[in-house]
């Protein structure tokens, strides 16, 4: 039973780890000074980082990522209006003031790289403080 126990601490662990991992890539990637100029300072995206990790252990998440212009994206593991809108409602409770942004099944064919997704624009996303009425 124990053997079990830890077996099954191990598998949820690697997950967690694995779904980071993007996380991590994208955070080095804006503070490697590869995306250019940033948008905010280095400080608010190890902030993002830790908005990032919790967002990819989300049930609806396959992988998340840290935006250039300070939103999180998500590429859902369900694409439909009910998973979305169930990721976007725990999303905002956990983070009032934060903006979740959904990449596509098209945008995801169209970039490949966490280059190209942490270039993405979020302006099309509405923030959760204006879902949330806190604007």
């Amino acid at each position: 039973m124990k053997q079990l126990a830890a077996i099954v601490t191990l598998l949820v662990l690697t997950a967690s780890t694995a779904h980071a991992d993007n996380c991590n890539k994208s955070r080095e990637y804006l503070l490697g000074g590869l995306a250019g100029d940033l948008t905010m300072p280095p400080q608010a995206y190890e902030g993002l980082f830790k908005v990032c990790t919790a967002t990819a252990t989300m049930p609806n998440v396959k992988d998340a990522y840290i935006l250039k212009d300070g939103a999180i994206a998500v590429i859902p593991k369900q694409d439909t209006v009910a998973a979305t809108a169930a990721t976007l409602s725990r999303f905002c409770d956990a983070n009032p003031r934060a903006t979740l942004r959904f990449i596509s099944a098209k945008e995801l064919v169209l970039t490949k790289s966490t280059s190209g997704i942490v270039q993405m624009s979020s302006g099309s996303a509405t923030s959760c403080k204006k879902i949330k009425g806190l604007t």
